[in-house]
């Protein structure tokens, strides 16, 4: 019963492994070299070295679901965004369908619904996310996609919203909070074919994640 993470050595990946080694609960971090792995390593966590861009089909191997939240980072170009955030997610569904896996579990954003509503900057990502969401909505793999609003560096409240209404307009969601709602969703394996809207906000998690 282990949950393959994509993006592991990202922020709010290396935030959701430390919580779930916390938590007992079985987690493979797919990493690109050997020199992230000591970070993981140390606290116990199973990695697996493999590329988004070419073979990681091997790193499912033992997985039965895949959290996937691997992002090309502010400093690259629309290229990456491409190439990790659109084909390297089509890339991974379609990995985790051919192998039979039991659930995907997608990082979105809450912006991809409408990427002209973006900022002209963020609009290649969001499309990118639009076109990634869409094709694992389409695949026959159980799934569940959380959509962070915008993301931040404050601690964790575990205090939560699912929309816009509920926190005045306020568009913003922790890091934090967002790693501590995919150790949620990771456990809560009954939990398929969902979307959530993610923001800060007054709810527990479990309310808004139900």
């Amino acid at each position: 019963m282990t949950t393959l993470v994509i993006g592991a050595n990202g922020q709010i990946g290396r935030q959701f492994c430390a919580l779930a080694v916390e938590a007992g609960e079985p987690i493979r971090a797919m990493l690109r070299s050997a020199e992230q792995r000591p970070w993981f390593e140390a606290r116990g966590i199973d990695t697996v070295i493999a590329d988004l861009e070419g073979d990681f089909a091997h790193a499912l191997d033992g997985c039965d679901q895949l959290l996937f939240t691997a992002g090309s980072g502010p400093h690259t170009g629309p290229d990456k965004t491409l190439l990790i955030d659109l084909y390297g997610a089509i890339r991974s569904v379609e990995a985790a369908r051919e192998r039979g896996l039991s659930r995907y579990l997608m990082v979105s954003a809450m912006r991809a619904d409408d990427p002209q509503a973006a900022p002209e900057t963020l609009r290649p990502y969001m499309a990118a996310k639009f076109a990634a969401d869409a094709y694992l909505r389409a695949s026959d793999l159980p799934q569940v996609i959380l959509k962070p609003g915008r993301l931040t560096d404050e601690p964790a409240t575990q205090r939560v919203a699912a929309s816009l209404e509920e926190t005045g307009g306020e568009n913003t969601i922790s890091r934090a909070n967002v790693a501590h709602a995919l150790l949620h969703l990771v456990q809560a394996r009954q939990l398929v074919d969902r979307e959530f809207v993610l923001l800060d906000g007054r709810r527990a998690l479990a309310e808004v994640l139900a």
